[in-house]
């Protein structure tokens, strides 16, 4: 991302799911207001096809399933630019998220109940 490190009043933006959706549309949104993005996806490729290719643009592969994926990207954007100012999660991060919870949850209460059965056993 040529011309980062000589930011004065624009921002960074750092976009998960950039390559469809909400995520390309604010990532373009962004670039139009004259902001730097770092935009995420799955498939780098796919980001490039969807928001272009610019100065302003760092394209970094995020798979939100994968959390060395996410410290990886945000350093990278550090390491580029600046930290970023404006974080947007794609649905599917939240989606995901949620359902790590869920899972999560269910451990716990199946962890519990066999917690409960093992001290009745005794």
């Amino acid at each position: 991302m040529k011309g980062m490190n000589d930011m004065d009043k624009t921002k960074v933006w750092f976009i998960n799911g950039a390559g469809r959706g909400m995520g390309t549309t604010i990532a373009k949104a962004a670039l139009t207001a004259g902001h730097k993005v770092v935009a995420t996806g799955r498939n780098p490729d796919a980001v490039v096809r969807a928001i272009g290719d610019s100065e302003n643009v760092m394209v970094v592969p995020l798979d939100v399933c994968e959390p060395a994926d996410a410290h990886a990207a945000v350093k990278a954007a550090i390491d580029e630019a600046q930290p970023p100012q404006r974080f947007i999660a794609g649905a599917d991060a939240i989606d995901i998220a949620e359902q790590k919870i869920a899972n999560l949850q269910l451990e716990i209460n199946a962890y519990r109940d066999l917690s409960k059965s093992m001290a009745y056993d005794n």
